[in-house]
């Protein structure tokens, strides 16, 4: 009977399993598709257009790389940015991004469907996305299992903070970057749980997709290593952890080193000594656990102690070693970047250039909220359901939570515009963006949301398994009470009664006859059995009445319906609009600020193709690939110099402005103004920044000259540096006759000082319709052989006071 039943459960069993197995496969395909399609919001609410600023960079790269290939691309020396230096492309990016879309591009008209390269560059962050989510339940469910693993794979698929950077049109390195650095986690913790060469060497491989597409790869090659020594301090030390980490350090290095724009930085950098160090560590452990293995437990404590002493002299001398060459470099080693992670006030003191970039701003509480929603509450919990039971995949996600979180608090990307509402003024003609709220756009958040997407599905997981198992026990119980029914008779109650007398009576009779020892036997086996009894309740799943169960299912079920419409909206309001282009509504309809392309099609059209425009470095890599035009700093910043020499220009008087930019061959200056329609996120705004940069390379800027009383004001408290500072003139030249001479600045909401003044040395060429973008043209140089023929002339007049001029020749050049 026993085998007959066995043979039937297998079937079932089996069956169980495959049918479970197809239903997760399409919900994943579901997954999937709700991944891409929650991304397509902006191309839908307004068309399919590259946002933010550098997608077009990454853009107009993937347009070199199609048309000329991939050796081009190496070589290709770009003389159309930060001129007159230049830059060497194939060297200063990172490729992944671009390689992937040219790939797509040439598969697709492989398979003839002919898709432009702006097309594939849209639709590129929203594909990956979708492979995120995959991999995400890929790396889930090796930590807690299927379950848990669709759960986060449907969180991560709406997640606000990763939406944020992989909407269509958001061509940016993100775009790539998360989903290999969950693949990447994911083979890590694979072959920890099966100790395979096989996923150690596909883990190396995905660790060199995630170096080609996102400088954030320091991130994998610090967290894992921190993972291997807690492994090795908690005495969770195996063969497993050896072969997951070690061929990654030796294979991913050397791959690494292949990029380019990683090269021997590799090896050589701060960032990457901490992978080293642990390297050899586990070796040192290795070798330990083989020598104890092999010795006698006294040959062992010798020999430990004399590897102990080795070691330490040969620790001392690699440390000795490291510290010299630490010492040797002004940041120890480490990048501006880096070190704004360790201290978060080390740009705001020592380089603005990196302070003044909006994503490396502390987040606030709020963002938090706006970006992961209820994630932020499930985290806590998810990260107690990873302690019961504790294992090596649990503890690394635990880890992976904890860092992350401390990275995400200290750098942030903050887009100013992103939720607007219009409202009319009596006194102007254009409709006014009003920031409703400032929501933030996360980049190192995007490294917190895998992991609070992972802990929230895991406690998602268990949370539905104890409601619904609850509810089953209930269930169940109550059909076997409906089975057995109440018709049960009282002469059979009767006879149970006296069988049972009789069965006790027999029972002691046996129990006097056996000896003492089978007496003892049978009590140690009765404890045995109490103690496995008590073990297997311990075992038992938690059962919760049905009242509470039910109550808690609702409120849970209520919970994520609240995240679903929360990241709807987030993907359609919030993080869909593109920064080219902008909306507002008013009681007259939709109005849209399309300026910043109207500007860059004048510049297209209007200028020479070797004009070089001078402006402030954001709009360097919009104005190269969309106007055509050389630029003087673009959003790069690798020359820190180079970008002071223009925020001094904007911070001097027209004069000195006219003779910097003249030096540098500039013909145009474009400024970017927001004090008509209220568009917060403009050059004024920005203006201190630029006088910061300035002064940190030129000393004679100093900000406390543009403040007053340690106030910055455009109003007519302003001081005399700021009003006759380039930037103030290029913003509010004629800016009076908008409202009928009042000069009212929508964004500062103050009057200006200084209304009514003329151009020198600059002429004004064109204004977009919304007064959003101005350009400026520098006017030619006058005459120098004129200038001579005055001073002649009057010279010629002081000295002949008292003769008579007969004859006096007429100057050619009046």
């Amino acid at each position: 009977m026993a085998a007959s039943t066995d043979t039937t459960a297998a079937p079932s069993t089996t069956l169980r399993h495959a049918s479970g197995n197809i239903l997760a496969f399409f919900i994943l395909l579901l997954i999937g598709v709700l991944a891409f399609s929650i991304r397509l919001f902006s191309v839908i609410k307004y068309e399919s257009v590259i946002h933010e600023f550098d997608p077009y960079f990454n853009y107009r790269v993937t347009q070199f790389l199609t048309k000329n290939g991939i050796y081009d691309f190496w070589n290709w020396f770009d003389d159309r940015t930060w001129y007159p230096l230049g830059r060497v492309i194939g060297g200063t990016v990172y490729p992944g991004l671009t390689l992937t879309a040219g790939t797509i591009w040439k598969v697709l008209h492989f398979l003839n469907i002919p898709l432009s390269v702006e097309t594939v560059c849209v639709f590129t962050a929203p594909v990956f996305s979708a492979f995120a989510a995959w991999a995400t339940y890929l790396l889930t469910k090796e930590v807690k299992g299927a379950g848990a693993g669709l759960t986060a794979a449907v969180l991560l698929a709406m997640v606000p903070s990763y939406i944020s950077r992989s909407v269509a049109g958001s061509y940016d390195n993100e775009a790539v970057a998360i989903f290999a650095l969950i693949f990447t986690f994911y083979l890590y913790i694979k072959t920890l749980n099966t100790g395979s060469l096989f996923y150690a060497t596909l883990n190396s491989i995905a660790y060199f997709y995630m170096v080609c597409s996102w400088g954030g790869y320091t991130f994998i090659i610090n967290l894992i290593p921190m993972h291997v020594l807690l492994c090795i301090v908690t005495g969770r030390y195996s063969s497993r952890l050896y072969i997951a980490y070690a061929p990654l350090v030796v294979l991913g290095t050397l791959l690494a080193a292949l990029v380019p724009v990683v090269g021997f930085n590799a090896v050589m950098t701060s960032e990457h000594f901490a992978s080293f160090l642990v390297f050899i560590i586990i070796h040192l452990v290795g070798l330990a656990y083989y020598i104890k293995g092999i010795l006698s437990p006294k040959m062992f404590k010798v020999a430990a102690t004399l590897v102990v002493s080795i070691g330490m002299v040969v620790c001392c001398g690699v440390v000795a070693v490291l510290v010299a060459v630490v010492a040797s470099s002004p940041t120890k080693g480490w990048s501006g970047r880096s070190l704004s992670l360790l201290d978060p006030t080390y740009a705001s003191k020592y380089i603005p250039i990196i302070a003044s970039v909006s994503e490396h701003q502390p987040p606030t509480w709020p963002s938090y909220f706006m970006d992961l929603n209820v994630l932020a509450f499930l985290v806590p919990a998810g990260i107690i359901a990873c302690f019961s039971p504790l294992s090596d995949a649990s503890s690394f996600v635990i880890l992976y939570i904890v860092t992350s979180v401390y990275f995400s608090s200290v750098m942030v990307s903050i887009p100013l515009i992103l939720h607007k509402k219009s409202s009319y003024f009596s006194h102007t003609p254009f409709p006014i963006l009003l920031p409703l709220t400032i929501t933030q756009q996360v980049r190192l958040m995007l490294v917190l949301a895998p992991a609070a997407c992972i802990l929230s599905g895991i406690a998602l997981s268990e949370a539905f398994a104890v409601f619904t198992t609850s509810i089953k026990f209930y269930v169940s119980n109550l059909s076997e009470n409906l089975q057995v029914g109440d018709g049960v008779s009282a002469s059979n109650i009767s006879m149970e009664n006296k069988t049972n007398d009789t069965d006790k009576k027999e029972e002691l009779l046996k129990e006097r006859e056996r000896p003492k020892k089978t007496k003892k036997k049978e009590k140690a086996i009765i404890e045995e059995t109490s103690k496995k009894s008590q073990t297997e309740k311990t075992k038992r799943p938690l059962v919760l009445p049905v009242d509470t169960s039910v109550f808690a299912l609702f409120l849970t079920v209520l919970l994520a319906a609240f995240y679903v419409i929360h990241s709807v909206w987030a993907a359609a309001e919030a993080y869909s609009a593109p920064s080219i282009v902008l909306t507002s509504h008013s009681p007259e309809g939709l109005h849209v600020f399309d300026d910043f392309r109207e500007a860059y099609a004048w510049l297209s059209h209007n200028t020479e193709v070797d004009d070089r425009v001078a402006s402030w470095w954001d709009y360097g890599y919009q104005t190269t690939a969309m106007a055509n035009r050389t630029v003087i700093v673009d959003n790069n910043t690798w020359n820190n110099t180079h970008i002071a020499t223009v925020g001094t220009a904007m911070s001097s008087p027209e004069k000195a402005a006219w003779e910097i930019f003249n030096s540098l061959d500039v013909k145009y200056v474009l400024v970017v103004f927001g004090g008509v329609v209220g568009y917060s996120s403009d050059d004024i705004n920005k203006f201190l920044w630029m006088v910061r940069i300035g002064g940190g390379v030129f000393p004679h800027i100093k900000e406390p000259d543009y403040l007053r009383d340690g106030q910055y004001r455009i109003d007519s408290q302003a001081t005399p540096t700021m009003l006759n500072c380039l930037m103030y003139k290029l913003s509010y030249y004629r800016f009076v006759e908008t409202d009928g001479g009042r000069g009212y600045d929508r964004v500062r909401r103050t009057e200006i000082g200084k209304k009514h003044f003329k151009l020198t040395h600059f002429e004004e060429v064109f204004t977009t319709h919304h007064w959003m973008v101005r350009i400026y043209k520098l006017k030619p140089q006058r005459n120098r052989i004129r200038s001579k023929t005055k001073k002649s002339k009057s010279k010629s007049k002081s000295a002949s006071t008292t003769r008579t001029r007969t004859v006096t020749k007429k100057n050619p050049w009046h």
